[in-house]
């Protein structure tokens, strides 16, 4: 059983720091009353939000010295989990105009280090310790989702700063907090995260922010408050083969750590929770100024990547020059093969049907 208390008191909190106390007791609630953690996953679910309290602190110290320049431009990746966003993420991420915060600046952001530092590769071992613990426990998760120390990663590792991230939810049965995640304001997530893109531009602004997360898929207008300039890339691909897909990694996930999986009840809720959030963004896209949105569709992307890349950067008004499609094209070759692979699931193991998917997620 988690004890709120005692990492509280651990961890050591500024006492006006006050938001997190709503997401965090009903995230330890659902964690010790729904999770059905084996003692491994107690101790790494504590280990976590510890470390998530620990970075906050950090960075609610550190935003204090900051100057009031503005964040850069974000060009966002949005979509549904598995839709191909990380293919898409990746080879914008050759273009070095755009910057993505790194898995290890995520693990470890604070006290700051300037890159090529002895500091920074310190951080990296770190960070790649962590990588190596989750291979043992979890190693089939690399073969959907690979993770490097030094490669970008997904926003929900910046939300966990604000105790509203989806991450939780992957690592452990937490209904309860799940139901908190569709329903809560997530505007503090977005203040936490555009904390965290301040701090880091201290040592490293770019001239644009490259961001992703499925989640930020109904948060169009939270980001724009923060965000005013951000443009969005939303890429659609089936939902019939993109849910069993993010079950499939949920349930590799949390083999590592829970004692019972329900795969059904698993299904039934990703599903719940993936409509909600697709219903609240198509709600909001006619809020957005058409020159900020632009749709895609994941069979074009393996079909012809550059070309989709040149409408991508035709419709922000971006430049791109030869060296940035020289380093798109060396990607290409390895992440559409990365794109293309087959994992073994189905939406029937999930409880799922075919019909039922693209109906709650208005697939036509």
């Amino acid at each position: 059983m988690l004890n709120l208390s005692k990492i509280i008191d651990k961890v050591g909190i500024d006492s006006s720091d006050a938001d997190y106390h709503e997401p965090l007791d009903i995230l330890i609630r659902s964690i010790n009353e729904e999770a059905d953690l084996t003692l491994l996953g107690t101790v790494a679910a504590e280990y976590q939000i510890k470390e998530h309290l620990r970075n906050r602190s950090l960075i609610s110290q550190a935003f204090d010295n900051v100057n009031t320049e503005k964040v850069s431009q974000p060009l966002i990746v949005i979509g549904l989990p598995r839709s191909g966003t990380t293919f898409l993420f990746n080879l914008l991420s050759k273009d070095l105009d755009n910057r993505s915060p790194l898995f290890w600046e995520m693990m470890k952001p604070l006290p700051l280090v300037y890159p090529k530092s002895f500091s920074e590769k310190s951080r990296i071992f770190r960070s790649n310790s962590i990588l190596y613990i989750k291979e043992k426990f979890i190693p089939q998760f690399d073969n959907i989702h690979a993770i490097r120390s030094d490669s970008p990663e997904e926003c929900l590792l910046i939300k966990v700063f604000a105790l509203q991230s989806i991450f939780y939810f992957y690592m452990a049965n937490t209904p309860s907090y799940l139901e908190y995640l569709s329903n809560a304001d997530t505007g503090m997530s977005y203040d936490w995260h555009y904390k965290f893109l301040k701090i880091l531009e201290k040592t490293h602004k770019p001239k644009r922010w490259l961001l992703k997360d499925p989640s930020h898929l109904g948060n169009l207008e939270e980001i724009l408050n923060r965000y005013p300039d951000a443009c969005f890339i939303h890429i659609k691909r089936d939902p019939s083969e993109t849910l069993p897909s993010i079950c499939s990694l949920t349930s590799q996930v949390r083999r590592g750590f829970s004692n019972h999986l329900d795969l059904e009840d698993l299904g039934r809720r990703t599903l719940d929770f993936w409509a909600k959030s697709n219903d609240k963004n198509d709600s909001q896209i006619s809020k957005i100024p058409n020159e900020k949105y632009l749709q895609v569709y994941y069979d074009d992307l393996l079909e012809d990547p550059i070309n989709l890349i040149k409408d991508i950067y035709s419709k922000f008004s971006l430049s791109l020059n030869d060296l940035t499609l020289s380093q798109m094209r060396d990607y290409i070759e390895t992440g559409t093969k990365e794109a293309k692979m087959k994992h073994k699931y189905s939406l029937e193991d999930y409880g799922l049907d075919k019909k039922e998917v693209h109906n709650k997620l208005n697939f036509r």
